[in-house]
């Protein structure tokens, strides 16, 4: 099979039918032999009879529906285990995503031999203050922090090597640095291609501002993860060394300064527990151990099977 496109959806009942009449007609046009991947995220509306209604006519459309809204990254954590296709697209119900970008990022994917090729909305048809500005801002950080040179990391519309989708683990709110998770796992062919956008012409937008505060507090554990995930120790035992040594010093010069006191100088009756220093270095070593707990403890949990399958399917088409 050529492509398999994953469309995660909450409430999009007004959108799926020209959504998937779009994507049949530039398959067909195309000659792309394709599956579509609709996975209802706890929809409360009418979009999954909808689903079932596609699929008696166009054997091609499969679906997921979860119990509850568990939320996108776990939608695309489930379609990434069930897709055949060479080339995996994902992208959005809203019909913001134009589905006559597929086959020239399945061509970018399959000749140009891209691990990854993401959508750039580089003219954004959202709400300046409360969108554009924020992703502007959000992007920026995410390409320093990550070192992936893309400009619209929030962008649903991406291409990916099949390879890609079966070797990398989605979980939390990470959806957003899928290209993250893909560098770290040593894809980095990794591009991106201007994409169209428009205003969404149904419903209403199921994310807030809220998103870049996750989106950030996200990055920073991705930072974390890709650098100390597999050695914990190297980030925690250092900061209990440095923390502990400095502490256990201090404490000598304590005791050092009280025996001159008392033997050369003769001086009586000045309490080391009266010294600041006295407090910084008993704090110093105790926090200095505690960093080396949590770091014995890191290498313990790394050792388990982690599992991020945490959301119920309540139907499968």
């Amino acid at each position: 099979m050529n492509l398999s496109i994953i469309i995660p959806l909450l409430n999009e009942q007004d959108s799926l039918e020209e959504l998937f009449t779009r994507i049949d007609t530039v398959c067909q046009t195309n000659k792309l032999s394709y599956e579509v991947w609709f996975i209802d995220d706890g929809s409360t509306d009418l979009s999954w009879s909808i689903i079932e209604n596609l699929k008696i006519q166009h054997p091609q459309i499969h679906g997921i529906k979860f119990s509850k809204n568990y939320g996108k990254s776990q939608a695309l954590h489930a379609a990434f285990e069930k897709v055949n296709g060479d080339v995996i697209i994902t992208m959005d119900a809203d019909l913001q995503d134009f589905p006559e970008e597929i086959p020239e990022l399945y061509e970018m994917v399959k000749v140009g031999n891209y691990d990854i090729v993401s959508g750039w909305k580089k003219k954004r048809f959202d709400n300046v203050m409360t969108k554009n500005i924020p992703s502007k801002l959000f992007n920026s950080a995410a390409r320093k922090v990550s070192g992936v040179s893309l400009h619209d990391f929030n962008c649903g519309l991406k291409a990916y090597k099949k390879q890609v989708v079966k070797s990398i683990d989605v979980y939390g709110d990470m959806h957003r640095y899928i290209p993250v998770l893909a560098a770290n796992a040593g894809f980095r062919n990794i591009t991106e291609k201007p994409v169209q956008h428009q205003a969404r012409p149904y419903g209403t937008s199921k994310f807030g501002t809220e998103r870049f505060v996750r989106g950030f507090l996200d990055l920073v554990t991705l930072w974390f993860v890709s650098r100390f995930g597999g050695r914990p120790m190297h980030f925690f035992g250092a900061a209990g060394t440095v923390m502990f040594i400095i502490g256990f010093l201090s404490a000598i010069w304590l005791g050092l300064s009280k025996l001159i006191d008392v033997y050369i100088f003769k001086i009586y009756g000045n309490l080391i527990a009266n010294n600041p220093w006295f407090f910084i270095a008993l704090t110093m070593m105790i926090m200095g151990s505690l960093l080396f707990v949590a770091g014995f403890l890191g290498e313990l949990i790394i050792r388990t099977n982690r599992e991020h399958k945490n959301y119920h399917i309540e139907e499968l088409i």
